[in-house]
């Protein structure tokens, strides 16, 4: 199960390898089990989270199951994201996606947001979010009408 877990988390690094955003992540606050301020100061887009879930270069299908019918061979290695906007709210939504070791430490999900106190950084991406702020405010508004 372990090499299992280490080769998911190589495919999950070469896969986000061609997203690493330039920009200077923007600050946050966590309070509480979550971030309650948006990371652009306005709520995302949930037709371009679709999309970006659905997206194999942010690799949420590839662990993850959603209600999307038209994406082949969903994973099943972490939560169904069906019925997310039921079971977190927003402010938890966002947190899981900007560092969702704080609530997993053990996760093998990326922080896509956090880019201190990393381990296995490439060189090339030490310091850059694999996604931006606008990007994980539309996925977070995407996952917030998954509702049971």
């Amino acid at each position: 199960m372990a090499r299992a877990l280490v080769h998911i988390a190589a495919l999950i690094a070469t896969s986000l390898a061609c997203c690493a955003h330039a920009e200077e992540p923007a600050p946050f606050k966590i309070a509480a089990n979550g971030i309650a301020e948006s990371l652009t100061g306005s709520s995302g887009d949930a037709v371009k989270g679709r999309a970006l879930v659905l997206a194999r270069t942010t690799t949420c299908i590839l662990c993850h199951s959603a209600p999307l019918p038209e994406a082949r061979f969903q994973g099943d290695l972490a939560p169904d994201l069906a019925g997310a906007g039921n079971r977190w709210t927003v402010s938890q939504l966002r947190l899981r996606l900007v560092d969702a070791s704080r609530f997993n430490p053990e996760t093998i999900m990326p922080s896509y947001y956090r880019t201190d106190g990393l381990v296995r950084v490439g060189r090339n991406f030490a310091g850059k979010p694999i996604l931006s702020a606008a990007e994980i405010e539309d996925i977070v508004a995407y996952l917030a009408t998954l509702r049971d």
